[in-house]
């Protein structure tokens, strides 16, 4: 949706923001994928991105979009998902349980492609701490008990050094390098947010594993600096546009959001494994809406600080007034508007489907069959969402803004 602007001939700094195109990555583990299908749909449309931010799975998509290595993103990108998914375990087979539809007895696949996960980690993504222990590669001597993290992901760096030039990455796009990254994390030690900004940070892998060190999972944290050790952004928010607003101050922004997590769904959960993954949908899903409204705030101030500006210079005798108070005015105005006062013009709001039968480990299933079906599924969403871009929900809350 597209927000009213309502541009007076007095704001004489709007017309000097550039407009950028922002693309939302959220995390979500294997519900990366349908991230990966919605930006294949974006890109073979032509649509490009001045800035890509993510956390956790989000920041692994964001690194190769923003530094694929061949130069085509939208290919690394899939070729990455297809390669985790191909060389996943099949160890564990998958089952079928009944239920009823209806008064009619039938079946339904359970996918073993998590449980897989779980016993055997996923190669080229992570693997059990106790595969390490055996091959004599963790000297800690640590007893399971003392062990702080049970998965090692560092294997998903040697992945990503296949798909990205992280050199990409930190040249500005100004010099002729890919989108601006942002990736978030969070500071073990102060649990305050940890963002990784390619315009000011050397992007390394080390902070792309900072970013999907989720915790609760069994990652390990990071360290990313001195005394800074960063676990997954997602513990603080699983879809980071406040950071990349704060980050690019001064521009005003297209937004397009990819979530994993549905916000709505048509139905109550029928059972306590659909209840939990319900309050997990809850926990990741998009809160931006209140942002949106002090961002919305903020704006009209913004608005109505370049009127009273554009009296103060047109108007006011400055001889009557203190040289010193003229001065800072000015400076103050330079400050709040002209460096910043960015407007999110308009958001594009992509959702995952829900499924019809949720379950816990939906984000641990690498299965071939179910990355190609999220790749799909982002592909026709965005390609829906393209066709039909009006979000009736964020429009009807927007409007509130107005009042």
């Amino acid at each position: 949706m597209t927000i009213d602007r309502n541009a007076e001939s007095c704001q004489m700094h709007r017309t000097s923001r550039k407009i950028e195109n922002v693309l939302v990555l959220q995390g979500g583990g294997s519900l990366g994928a349908f991230s990966c299908g919605v930006f294949k749909a974006l890109y073979n449309k032509g649509i490009r991105f001045d800035i890509v931010g993510g956390t956790s799975i989000g920041a692994v998509n964001a690194a190769i979009i923003c530094g694929s290595k061949s130069g085509n993103p939208a290919k690394d990108l899939e070729d990455f998902w297809m390669e985790i998914a191909e060389n996943s375990y099949r160890v564990i087979p998958d089952m079928y349980v009944p239920y009823y539809k209806g008064n009619q007895l039938a079946f339904r696949k359970i996918s073993a492609a998590p449980m897989n996960a779980i016993m055997f980690g996923v190669p080229g993504f992570f693997v059990p701490r106790w595969q390490n222990v055996i091959a004599g590669q963790d000297a800690t001597g640590e007893l399971p008990l003392e062990w702080t993290y049970y998965y090692d992901h560092s294997h998903l760096a040697r992945t990503l050094e296949k798909y990205v030039d992280f050199g990409k990455i930190s040249r500005s796009p100004a010099a002729g390098g890919n989108p601006r990254m942002i990736a978030t994390a969070v500071d073990v030690l102060t649990a305050e947010a940890l963002v990784f900004d390619s315009a000011k940070t050397d992007i390394k892998p080390k902070h792309i594993l900072a970013s999907s060190a989720y915790s609760a999972y069994g990652f390990p944290w990071i360290q990313v600096d001195d005394n800074v050790y960063a676990w997954d952004g997602g513990l603080l928010s699983n879809t980071p546009l406040q950071e990349i607003i704060e980050a690019s101050p001064r521009n005003d922004k297209t937004v397009y959001m990819v979530e994993n997590y549905p916000r709505r769904i048509d139905r109550l959960p029928t059972n306590r494994s659909e209840v939990v993954d319900r309050t997990r949908d809850i926990m990741f899903s998009d809160k931006t809406i209140y942002d949106l409204r002090a961002w919305k705030h903020i704006s009209r101030q913004t608005e109505m600080i370049e009127k009273l500006y554009y009296i103060f210079e047109t108007s006011v005798d400055k001889n009557s007034l203190d040289p010193s108070l003229v001065d800072e005015i000015r400076k103050e105005y330079d400050a709040l508007v002209g460096r910043y006062g960015a407007e999110i013009l308009s958001i594009h709001r992509i959702v995952r489907e829900r499924m019809e039968f949720p379950y816990l480990l939906k984000n641990a299933d690498f299965s071939v069959e179910t990355i190609k079906e999220l790749i799909r599924q982002g592909e026709n969403k965005a390609l829906e969402h393209l066709r039909k871009p009006e979000d009736l929900e964020l429009a009807e809350l927007l409007k509130l803004l107005y009042l």
